[in-house]
């Protein structure tokens, strides 16, 4: 035991102190290797041949060879890292040793049998590699007490740099691969053998795996989805590596390991975008982006930064988000000229002022309020924003003749059951009203559900309570909702703008509805987690159903009537969708902008169920100002966050 504790005393000291320790070894070895040499040829007469001729080769052998390995790079090598490489430099070093005790024994005379140096060459050979693996031995028994059991999905090129990777590693243990390729399978990779996944539940149970690291970079997003969804349900943590750009740059390693998200269940396959359309409302014009801190906003102006723009204009209420963006952009595009505008998209004077002081030529108008439970309880506050703001800028763009408007609106319009969505409507219904009167002006709008990662996302959400350990609350068990990536989002926002003639209401394709209950229980797989519920009275994490929140529905939809038609892009549709007289809107919105004032939430929502927005509330109203009384219980944060 006090022998163990040296050594890992040892590995305690500083680097140069362990390279003083080794060369004082390795000087060690160069003469104890000379007299085993000679006792092993002559043996019991082996003292005979001692006196200073055999000293002075003993003392200069010993300074030359250590030159030597210095200069071969054997004491910069770190011993528990030792490859093939290395062991190659310790080769060539005993045969530099050798030959310099031969020609030591020349020049001092000394006369020793001819195959003293051939035995030597052995001795120091494998005293100076023996002793380094020795101790890469022991240092990899300590470090596999700690170590993690994982398995390799993919025994390709880059599971292959994975693997030596964790070798290298005190985190992991590689213990097998797994691999759909028939040919690979059966077969010895990196000392591991290389299974098919059907056999993988077995192998975890058997080799106590808690990780499998998912290292097929090339693997198209609906291979991965079958290949994560096979995998979650087995109850243990994903990790995934970078893409076949890091590969290339050699950058498979340990250290670029990452979760897998659950972006990567629900992504899809991406489409080739249209360069031309990208380009159309970008290139060499000066875009304005209203809401540019937020999720959409935020990804729509990455986007744009890289399609060179003439000028970049991000309008954005919140300081700290503005900021963020602004600082990103600096270091993604250095050398565009970037406008910070810190405002309200209801200050008509200001929003001018901006359109007109800068010469804007396309707007993408995402500022809005968009959480359903916090407009709820903040009629007023989320109607004017985003009824009164989306007139405001839409105006504006008219006046000063904007090539472009695009609204970003929300399937959330389609039929709404609380305020957010009935607001996001109307917001539709000025665009589409002065669409039908613009002669400068092409209005568009572009509806779509959630993305995901957004603010107010359940992902997010989701992950911070299976840290905590849960419950993960979800609203109701048949809860759907449609998700899309938000490069994706913003991607296509950009190419149906471009698409627009005017007062087109565009409909991206969002996939398949997905289950928010399914949603929870593949994300707590994915952490190496179980559920726990009546069947699994031993799982680990709850799932805790809330009930419906104020404005909610089951099932979200994208399209209010059935007519709608293709367009050029096989994820862009064109719905036709109905307007309203000019007259009546601003009749409407005159009443509607009457009640901000005394903040009237009763008249506003009233206002908002009777206009031709088909919206039918699904709760009473909730309004925080009109309902809530000061000695009332306050609504908890999680109450009022966004699924």
């Amino acid at each position: 035991m006090l022998g163990l504790g040296l050594v890992r005393r040892f590995f305690e000291v500083p680097r140069w102190a362990k390279r003083a320790i080794t060369l004082i070894c390795d000087a060690s070895f160069i003469s104890l290797s000379l007299i085993l040499a000679l006792m092993i040829r002559v043996g019991e007469d082996w003292s005979k041949y001692f006196g200073p001729p055999l000293y002075y080769v003993m003392a200069s052998l010993t300074v030359a060879s250590i030159l030597i390995w210095i200069k071969l790079g054997l004491y910069r090598a770190v011993i528990r890292y030792m490859d093939i490489k290395v062991l190659a430099n310790i080769l060539w070093g005993a045969l530099a040793s050798t030959i310099l005790l031969v020609g030591g024994l020349f020049l001092f005379n000394t006369d020793l049998p001819r195959s003293v140096p051939f035995i030597y060459f052995t001795l120091i050979t494998l005293l100076v590699a023996g002793s380094r693996l020795l101790v890469r031995g022991f240092i990899n028994t300590q470090s596999i007490r700690r170590q993690t059991n994982v398995a390799i999905y993919g025994a390709g090129s880059a599971g292959r740099q994975l693997c030596a990777s964790l070798h290298h590693g005190a985190e992991h243990r590689p213990v097998f691969f797994v691999d759909d390729n028939e040919s690979l399978q059966g077969t010895t990779v990196n000392d591991l053998r290389v299974f098919s996944p059907e056999f993988l539940p077995e192998l975890i149970k058997k080799h106590n795996v808690e990780k499998v690291l998912f290292a097929i970079p090339s693997a198209s997003t609906r291979e991965k989805k079958a290949i994560f969804n096979n995998v979650q349900s087995l109850s243990v943590e994903m990790l995934t590596i970078p893409g076949s750009a890091d590969l290339i740059n050699g950058k498979v390693s340990v250290n670029q390991l990452r979760s897998v998200d659950i972006q990567d269940l629900l992504g899809r396959d991406s489409v080739q975008p249209d360069e031309k359309l990208l380009d159309k409302c970008i290139k060499e014009k000066v875009v304005m982006i209203t809401g540019a801190g937020g999720s959409i906003g935020s990804e729509l102006a990455r986007l744009i930064a890289t399609r060179q723009p003439r000028q970049l204009i991000l309008f954005e209420l919140s300081e700290y988000n503005l900021y963020a963006i602004e600082g990103e952009l600096k270091i993604v595009a250095p050398d565009l000229s970037i406008i910070p505008i810190l405002g309200s998209v209801q200050d008509k004077n200001q929003v001018g002022q901006v359109i007109k002081r800068f010469g804007v030529q396309t707007i993408y108008h995402a500022a809005a309020y968009k959480h359903v439970p916090l407009v709820e309880y903040n009629v007023v506050s989320g109607a004017r924003n985003n009824i009164l703001g989306t007139q405001v800028v839409a105006e504006a763009a008219e006046k000063y003749a904007v090539e472009h408007f695009v609204l970003i609106s929300t399937d959330k319009a389609v039929r709404p059951t609380n305020v957010m969505g009935a607001s996001k409507r109307l917001a539709e219904l000025v665009v589409q009203d002065l669409a039908q009167r613009a002669k400068k002006t092409t209005f568009s709008m572009v509806r779509f559900g959630n993305v995901l990662g957004s603010s107010g996302s359940v992902i997010p959400l989701f992950k911070q309570q299976i840290e905590q350990g849960g419950p993960v609350t979800v609203t109701h068990p048949d809860i759907t909702r449609y998700f899309m990536t938000i490069p994706e989002a913003a991607a296509l926002v950009v190419q149906a703008g471009a698409m627009a003639k005017g007062g087109e209401v565009f409909v991206l394709d969002m996939g398949q509805p997905v289950k928010i209950i399914d949603l929870a229980t593949k994300m707590i797989h994915l952490m190496g987690l179980t559920v726990r519920d009546e069947h699994h009275p031993d799982g680990d994490i709850d799932i805790a159903f809330t009930g419906l929140r104020p404005g909610e529905k089951l099932y979200e939809e994208l399209l209010i009537g059935g007519n709608v038609s293709g367009t050029r892009h096989p994820r862009i549709m064109r719905a036709a969708e109905s307007a309203m007289s000019s007259s009546g809107l601003r009749t409407l919105l005159a009443e509607l902008y009457a009640t901000h004032e005394s903040f009237d939430a009763v008249t506003a929502r009233q206002l908002l169920t009777n206009a031709p927005a088909s919206f039918m509330p699904s709760s009473e109203l909730a309004d925080l100002l009109s309902v809530v009384r000061p000695n009332e219980k306050s609504l908890s944060i999680v109450d009022i966050k966004s699924r």
